[in-house]
């Protein structure tokens, strides 16, 4: 059964800091322009950013709805379902058939670097320094793949994805983000994510909303990172299991209704993307079927 909307409440849900992130240490390491681990080339940056980048690449374009305020009558957007994430073997795979062979030779050579001296070795290890090739090696639509695959084949642990994290390049702490999933299976990393959500930089904070945080954020932070992707223009597409995580969420609506009634309150547009998840917070599972007369499973 489909609940009443929330009505817009009068006062403001508070929201995490948007301060720039600490340790984001200046080096000569190079930086690149890539995009997430789709190979798509597009940037992930602003409203412009293109659907379903990243880790949770492979969602389906959805119907905009014109703009309206919660509550009015308005075309219904379509539930996504965020693909899974890509596996490292298809990864590799795609490297693989897209490189082209100078480029798949470096890599090969920097995977076996890896493998063969793991871990965190002296000021910097030699994996790090094939993380900040990756760009100019691979490029910038192959870069994130490129670092993921180094980083799983050293093993990097929590303390070597923290240490790349807080003292590489934006790109860096961005594959760093994206490994995630496949490196650590419990919530030892959250700190990571939760400094990339303090962050106004889009790419970061699109790879900070993808598996890892769907899986281990707690329900109020989850909820403002999704509130901050609407804060800054990430594209709600990057969140992953959104609708899975924000069906029947009262709370999450209630705040969305405070956000809109602000921004209708001060003469600005609401997001398009508010609607989706507001409507998305409207999906509740239906109650078991039951026979017998009193309610009680047969």
């Amino acid at each position: 059964m489909t609940r009443p909307r929330a009505t817009p409440a009068a006062r403001t849900e508070n929201t995490q800091s948007t301060q720039a992130a600490p340790g984001l240490k200046g080096t000569d390491r190079s930086t690149d322009g890539a995009h997430g681990l789709n190979d798509t080339g597009q940037s992930a940056t602003g409203q412009d950013a293109a659907a379903g980048q990243g880790v949770a690449a492979g969602q389906g374009a959805t119907v905009r709805s014109p703009e309206a305020a919660p509550g009015d009558a308005r075309t219904r957007h379509p539930t996504q379902h965020t693909a899974p994430t890509p596996s490292l073997a298809d990864l590799r795979h795609r490297l693989t058939t897209r490189l082209d062979p100078a480029a798949r030779t470096w890599l090969d050579h920097a995977l076996d670097e890896a493998a063969a001296h793991p871990g965190l070795h002296g000021p910097i290890s030699v994996w790090e320094l094939r993380l900040a090739e990756a760009g100019r090696r691979c490029g910038a639509a192959h870069a994130d793949a490129a670092r993921v695959l180094i980083l799983d084949a050293a093993r990097a642990g929590i303390d070597a994805l923290t240490r790349v994290y807080f003292q590489g390049t934006a790109d860096e702490r961005r594959a760093v983000l994206h490994a995630l999933p496949h490196l650590v299976p419990g919530p030892d990393a959250l700190p990571l994510i939760e400094d990339a959500l303090r962050t106004n930089d889009t790419r970061l904070l699109s790879a900070a909303v993808g598996p890892y945080a769907a899986q281990h954020l707690t329900a109020h932070a989850w909820r403002h990172a999704v509130l901050k992707c609407l804060f800054t223009g990430v594209p709600v597409d990057h969140v992953a299991d959104l609708p899975r995580r924000a069906a029947g969420d009262d709370e999450l609506a209630r705040m969305l209704g405070d956000y809109a009634a602000e921004r209708t309150a001060a003469g600005r547009t609401v997001p398009e993307d508010l609607h989706r998840v507001l409507d998305l917070t409207e999906s509740i599972t239906p109650a078991p079927v039951t026979d017998h007369p009193h309610g009680k499973e047969s």
